[in-house]
């Protein structure tokens, strides 16, 4: 086997490479939390979300960032770029994690499954919101009152409650409504009427929610699966 030279900087990359192996590959340790990384870099990034610091400012508007790949997608929301383009159909995007959920689009792929009853998504969001139905987690909270939802965007809704003028009155008793649908659903606690009639059985609701929720008892639940 022939004799091979290396470089004195070669050997000490080789020696710090080793070294990280033998510790596990972590070596830099935050002072506030105790976290450890295999880099200085990975360090400096996450003592930010300490110290607050967003060293990386916008030229085009007052925003700042903790890292420079933040800011360079940032900038192309005034720049217009859009240097990602869908190999498919040609569609172009300002970032690469939005083409990667376009790209779906074209090969359906699923790749996020549920646990609990084997349905598959296309995006983890998704999948973390219908999980929700399963658990029956509700960690968004009403601040004006002690609802709380498993979506943000229920919540968002339900928050305009609070903040809506109350200008729909009940004729039967005292209570107002911010708006009429709701002051509609209502109305029927008074007048009995079930607009909403099950499909599979002889039980109606005041409302198509309250329906949807009823015949989910009907629907037959999907066995998971089990890995040989």
């Amino acid at each position: 086997m022939e004799n091979q030279q290396f470089s004195y900087e070669f050997l000490q990359k080789l020696l710090k490479c080793k070294a990280k192996m033998l510790s596990g590959g972590k070596k830099f340790t935050c002072e506030t939390c105790g976290k450890t990384f295999p880099e200085n870099v990975q360090l400096v990034r996450h003592v930010r979300i300490h110290t607050g610091e967003r060293p990386y400012k916008c030229e085009h508007c007052d925003k700042t960032f903790t890292e420079k790949i933040n800011l360079t997608r940032h900038i192309f929301t005034h720049t217009g770029e859009k240097p990602y383009n869908c190999e498919y159909c040609g569609k172009a995007f300002s970032q690469r994690f939005t083409l990667s959920k376009h790209i779906l689009t074209h090969t359906g792929e699923k790749p996020y499954h549920c646990e609990y009853c084997g349905k598959t998504f296309s995006q983890s969001s998704t999948l973390s919101k219908h999980i929700l139905t399963h658990t029956g987690e509700k960690p968004y909270h009403c601040e004006y009152c002690e609802k709380s939802f498993s979506q943000s965007g229920h919540l968002s809704q339900h928050r305009l409650t609070h903040l809506k003028p109350k200008s729909y009155d009940c004729e039967h008793c005292d209570k107002k409504f911010s708006m009429n649908s709701t002051l509609v659903i209502h109305r029927r606690l008074h007048t009995g009427e079930r607009p909403y009639s099950c499909d599979c059985c002889e039980k109606s609701f005041m409302s198509s929610t309250a329906l949807k929720i009823h015949q989910k008892i009907h629907k037959p639940k999907k066995p998971i699966e089990s890995e040989h």
